[in-house]
């Protein structure tokens, strides 16, 4: 995946069986296996080239395989008559240099012949015209995986290939390309290749916001079974991460908070909750008497290890580390934490020993435990509690960097470290990789119910995470370069000139068209 530190101007693309489709199948004796083999032979790679004339190609393939010469003739005219340009691939191509705001030189990097160069040029298709230009290897004299083909293009267009993309269907053509500090697609299948260019040229901040914009009011749970439910704990984690309540729906609760919107799922009441009421009262900031009554009477439900328990109901026991930590950061950012001793104990103890690691009755994720321990040591203010968890904390974030993980893991990483000043650039790349081609993120699983062990998770919220992760991450200065050598390859040459878009192609090598300047010296 693309780093978000390093800039992708230029995008080279394959021609053949990307950019254009074509059907070995032919109505002559030359069958579709035997096709192929000569396209693989040596006397094509010359004919490529520009080594050898067509006629001298299909009498040299005539003698190597067996077969009538003329039927070879016939055989490739009707393949080459085969060819169609892949309109959507074009429509995506116009849609990335719209992104780029013109920033995006398109380049054609292909192994084919005079002859067929010649003839998709003249398609009625204005395929050509998303191309600043064209490298056809029967008029470079070299073909790809050869490194020559590719020095050529880099030298005639004048790129940095740290900053270039580089697309084809043949695994070999990109390791070559990758050798020489390109950032290498193979054309496995048109949707990873689309959503993969979307990923690296695209604003994935944007397209996340676009993707909440969208589906505002609407962003709810499900579970694993695909029973969607509506509920409060995930909308007010995405009010908190995006600071946009036109996102969210919520229920009114005038004091303590359910976690339920609506009808419980399991049963046909709920008791609220320490959780979803702390985190509702830490995002929402109510009036503070209201909140310090709330607190009051939370106080009622610490059990006899001074342990805050998890719902407004003694007849439901249940203690469960992450939602200590919930409330905890509320206690703290209202200058309360000294009530609850043997709860940040507790916690202490948890993140000191990895116990959270597991995950817990209601949660899965490690990362979420210390994403919203990251929460906790944000807010808290006195100076030897924070003397005594900030250390820790880091320690434990250290750990997880660099771990696997779903891109909720992956964000929840990202935030917690960007408030202590870790980065972790391997997690971010992992989790632009992962944005979908609606500019959201997949659904991952979010918490479980202890009784029934139903996973839930919302796309809503994942989007949220991973937008302001990105935004968190890419608001930083990128870490140093590992090496001086590593560093000078991303050094973008002196005065390279970007092209404008083409009018017209069809001259050798497609060269640039004339600049703006030169336009107007010959007009005036």
């Amino acid at each position: 995946m693309a780093s978000p530190h390093r800039r992708y101007t230029t995008l080279i693309l394959d021609l053949g069986d990307v950019l254009f489709s074509w059907s070995p199948k032919t109505n002559t004796a030359v069958a579709p296996r035997l096709l192929k083999e000569i396209l693989s032979s040596v006397t094509w790679f010359d004919y490529e080239r520009g080594r050898i004339s067509q006629g001298e190609c299909y009498e040299r393939v005539s003698a190597e395989f067996n077969v009538d010469a003329a039927a070879v003739a016939e055989a490739f005219q009707q393949a080459r008559e085969s060819l169609r340009p892949n309109e959507e691939f074009l429509g995506l191509i116009r849609e990335l240099r719209q992104q780029c705001h013109g920033q995006l030189t398109v380049l054609a990097l292909s192994n084919i012949s005079l002859p067929d160069y010649e003839y998709i040029m003249a398609l009625s298709s204005d395929w050509a015209s998303v191309f600043d230009r064209v490298f056809p290897s029967a008029l470079l004299g070299e073909r790809k995986p050869h490194l020559g083909a590719y020095r050529r293009v880099i030298s005639e267009a004048n790129i940095d290939p740290h900053t270039a993309v580089f697309v084809d269907d043949k695994l070999d053509n990109v390791v070559s390309a990758r050798s020489l500090g390109m950032h290498g697609i193979v054309f496995d299948s048109q949707a990873n290749v689309f959503r993969n260019l979307r990923n690296i040229f695209g604003d994935p901040i944007q397209r996340g916001r676009d993707y909440l914009k969208r589906h505002a009011g609407r962003l709810e749970t499900s579970t694993d079974a695909g029973v969607v439910f509506e509920e409060n704990f995930t909308q007010l984690i995405i009010y908190e991460l995006t600071n946009d309540k036109s996102l969210i729906t919520t229920s009114n609760c005038p004091r303590t908070w359910n976690f339920f919107r609506g009808k419980p799922l399991f049963s046909e009441s709920f008791p609220d909750d320490m959780d979803t009421t702390s985190v509702a009262l830490t995002v929402l900031r109510p009036d503070r008497a209201l909140v310090n009554s709330i607190l009051d009477e939370m106080l009622e439900y610490v059990d006899a290890d001074g342990i805050m328990q998890t719902y407004f109901d003694h007849s439901r026991p249940r203690m469960d580390p992450f939602v200590c930590v919930n409330v905890l950061s509320l206690f703290f950012e209202n200058g309360r934490g000294h009530d609850l001793p043997k709860t940040l104990d507790w916690v202490y103890e948890v993140l000191l020993h990895r116990a959270y690691v597991g995950g817990s009755r209601y949660y899965m994720s490690p990362d979420c435990f210390l994403f919203f321990m990251s929460r906790l040591v944000q807010r808290i203010n006195d100076q030897a509690v924070l003397n005594r968890i900030r250390p820790l904390f880091v320690e434990r974030l250290q750990e997880r960097v660099g771990a696997a993980g779903d891109a909720m893991d992956l964000a929840f990483r990202i935030l917690a470290a960007s408030t202590v000043g870790i980065q972790c650039p391997r997690d971010l790349e992992k989790l632009l990789a992962v944005q979908c081609d609606d500019g959201g993120w997949e659904m991952c699983w979010f918490y479980q119910y202890g009784s029934t062990g139903v996973k839930a998770g919302n796309r809503g919220l994942a989007t949220a995470l991973a937008v302001k992760a990105i935004e968190t991450a890419i608001a930083r200065p990128p870490s140093p370069a590992p090496s001086a050598a590593s560093s000078s390859k991303l050094e973008v040459p002196r005065s390279i000139v970007r092209p404008l878009s083409p009018r017209r192609l069809g001259e050798f090598l497609m060269p640039w068209r004339r600049s703006q300047k030169e336009s107007l010296a010959i007009a005036s």
